[in-house]
């Protein structure tokens, strides 16, 4: 792991999601399958992303569901499912040994990173991230592809098209490139504000949760920062308890009906708050990027705040 690299491989991110794009012109790289049941299985970042995606999917009245790998005992093989083993890296152990319980009986796809990795011997198909190599031994362009990956399915599963994917991947490379340009006159302030408390936490809304789990997540993996995320309407009845004994800091990606609620709290308790995406008021810094109005957009770009976040912190710190 190598904070100078991590930079490198986000700085990479509007050219790598532009060819990704270009790549869905051709159409899905998904099996044509119609199952009665979807499960995605994987561990941390994969997970996170799973779980937004099944959250839409089960929305649009498919049964589907996102499962940690490390399940004593998951969702049954069998005739109908859809298993998909999620890994960057495609050797993560327990989503292989996951995945393995399916073939046979289930259809089975690898999502992957790493082409001819170990986890394609559990699959019937293998559909790449074309993340490119992540230089910086940490899951970040393969984070924001997996979702993308998944959105295809959901698409293929839910009536939709793929161009209207690869348009909004498009999107999404302007609006990170816009974050990237901007970068020296918001970063070094929600550095400071986020670093300056014992502890620093994310927050989301259910359907971009994802975005609060992997922030948090960058915050722990490079600069080994206290930090955890939360759910905005659980927030107010799990971690609200913490705005009064800590300096509490906390990055807000907005678009809750419950941001209001959270804000009154913050304000009460003196809490530190970055807010992304938009104005939830009473925030002390708030940081817009291009197309921040659309929320798959925002799925896909808002996180690259905690990323930028975490390597500068990182590279600060000094040790990988």
């Amino acid at each position: 792991m190598n904070p100078e690299a991590f930079l490198a491989d986000l700085e990479r991110k509007p050219e790598m999601l532009r060819a990704l794009a270009d790549f869905l012109d051709a159409g899905s790289p998904w099996p044509s399958v119609a199952p009665t049941r979807v499960v995605m299985i994987g561990m941390g970042s994969s997970r996170y992303a799973a779980g937004v995606v099944a959250t839409r999917l089960r929305a649009a009245g498919i049964d589907a569901c996102a499962e940690y790998a490390s399940l004593e005992r998951g969702t049954p093989a069998g005739s109908g499912v859809l298993a998909v083993g999620i890994s960057a890296g495609g050797s993560t152990e327990e989503t292989i040994e996951a995945l393995a319980k399916h073939r046979g009986s289930s259809d089975t796809v690898a999502l992957t990173n790493r082409v001819g990795a170990s986890i394609e011997r559990a699959a019937d198909s293998v559909v790449p991230m074309l993340a490119g190599d992540e230089d910086g031994g940490v899951a970040c362009r393969s984070f924001q592809h997996t979702l993308v990956s998944l959105m295809v399915l959901e698409a293929a599963l839910t009536g939709g098209t793929v161009a209207s994917v690869a348009d909004v991947v498009r999107r999404t490379a302007a609006a990170t490139e816009d974050l990237l340009d901007r970068r020296d006159a918001w970063l070094p302030g929600v550095a400071d504000l986020l670093g300056e408390g014992s502890a620093t936490f994310a927050v989301a809304p259910a359907e971009r949760l994802a975005s609060a789990e992997q922030g948090a997540l960058m915050f722990r993996e490079g600069p080994r920062r206290t930090a955890d995320a939360c759910e905005a309407g659980d927030w107010l009845h799990v971690d609200v308890y913490l705005t009064k004994p800590l300096d509490y800091r906390a990055l807000v990606f907005a678009g809750s009906r419950f941001d209001a609620a959270i804000m009154a709290w913050m304000r009460d308790r003196g809490a530190r708050v970055v807010a992304v995406g938009r104005d939830v008021g009473d925030a002390d810094v708030v940081v817009r990027y291009r197309h921040d109005d659309e929320p798959q957009v925002a799925l896909l770009t808002e996180v690259l705040i905690a990323e930028l976040v975490a390597a500068r912190w990182w590279t600060a710190r000094g040790d990988a």
